[in-house]
């Protein structure tokens, strides 16, 4: 337990905020990566989740890069870690010989993640049959705590790609699509390799989450260790990629390949960016998290000034912290529970609702969020 004490100065003159015995909310990690596929080696069961925490951690338990048994887990792995990833979790997929092969694959390692409490971004390297890539968003948006990173298809061309993602339907958009493929150097091969560039950007993901925030793009910043595309875009070729929500990879000199663009699956303004997506998860889910205590009180006033107390201490945080729009906290936020949120019939029934309205830096609009708990009584 923890007594908050939140500045008067941050509020309005003549509001007061009662000082009181609240557990403080404390923000759920969000550049944990899970991978699901295939592996060189067989020591670790199919469908095993494993979490792995270096390069040569991911070696020694799944093996390095086969170009025939295991082509795109391993660079995928090694593209996280090389761009900022710390940790992940692997799910090793049993070899895939017809297409329904790999949506049977997909549906054992997305069940195998179902488990895992604080994986926030998956990825299934170079698996990009549409009903794959839709069982993954299925997946992500039904959790609600996740975000996935797809791949276009390989060889594909602008066409192609926009076509995968119309198949693709994400109204609330918890995953984005990138493309096209990237060149690596990978150990033991002569020559560079394409490989899809998932594992690359969710290490990109991971590194702008660690070093400013989750509230930040993942874009505008070169992929360490990709070497040059598999096709390089036009000027044309991407804006008519980026108007169909489709985030290009582009190569500038003396720069190095750029992700150039965070856009979601969705059409929805509301969430069409991926950092505004990924904040959202970040707010409901740690809000969430860190007011299970309420579960086991009376559900009556004195328990909803706690949860203000808490949740607005939590958002001042991030606010201070420079994730959320606005000069000064009224701007950025709001935070209710009371019976305005809650009919007589939810307050008899237990159905506790806590309403988050959040403003993001980009679009500075306020955004709502609910929070639901049964509790005790």
């Amino acid at each position: 337990m923890l007594c908050l004490n939140l500045l008067l100065l941050a509020f309005p003159p003549g509001l007061y905020v009662q000082e009181t015995e609240v557990p403080a909310i404390t923000g759920v990690p969000t550049s944990r990566a899970a991978f699901v596929g295939m592996a060189q080696s067989h020591r670790v069961p199919v469908g095993e989740p494993t979490l792995v925490t270096s390069w040569a951690h991911f070696t020694t338990q799944f093996g390095e890069y086969d170009r025939v048994k295991a082509p795109y887990l391993a660079p995928a792995v090694q593209g996280f870690f090389a761009n900022g990833g710390q940790r992940c979790y692997v799910v090793r997929a049993k070899s895939m010989a017809r297409n329904q092969d790999y949506i049977g694959t997909a549906g054992t390692g997305l069940s195998a993640l179902a488990g895992i409490d604080d994986v926030s971004i998956v990825c299934v390297p170079g698996i990009t049959s549409t009903a794959v890539q839709r069982a993954v968003l299925k997946h992500c948006q039904e959790r609600g705590d996740r975000f996935c990173i797809l791949d276009s298809a390989k060889g594909a061309t602008v066409n192609e790609v926009i076509a995968q993602r119309q198949a693709l339907a994400s109204s609330k958009g918890f995953g984005a699509l990138y493309h096209p493929w990237i060149a690596v150097s990978v150990q033991g091969q002569r020559e560079e390799v394409f490989v899809p560039p998932c594992g690359h950007i969710a290490g990109l993901y991971a590194r702008t989450d660690l070093q400013t925030g989750v509230h930040k793009a993942p874009a505008g910043t070169s992929l360490t260790g990709a070497l040059r595309l598999e096709a390089d875009l036009s000027e044309d070729a991407c804006t008519r990629l980026y108007e169909e929500q489709i985030n290009p990879i582009r190569a500038f000199p003396q720069v190095g390949i750029v992700v150039w663009g965070a856009r979601t699956l969705s059409n929805a303004p509301d969430w069409r960016y991926v950092n505004v997506r990924r904040l959202a998860i970040y707010l409901e889910q740690s809000i969430l998290r860190g007011t299970e205590w309420a579960v086991f009180e009376p559900n009556e006033q004195t328990l909803w000034q706690k949860l203000r107390t808490s949740v607005t201490a939590f958002l001042m945080g991030v606010w201070r912290e420079g994730g959320l729009a606005g000069t000064r906290p009224q701007e950025a936020f709001f935070v209710k529970c009371d019976d305005t949120t809650m009919t007589q019939a939810d307050i008899d029934c237990g159905r506790l609702v806590i309403l988050v309205g959040f403003a993001p830096l980009k679009p500075a609009e306020f955004m709502l969020i609910e929070i639901r708990h049964i509790t005790g009584n």
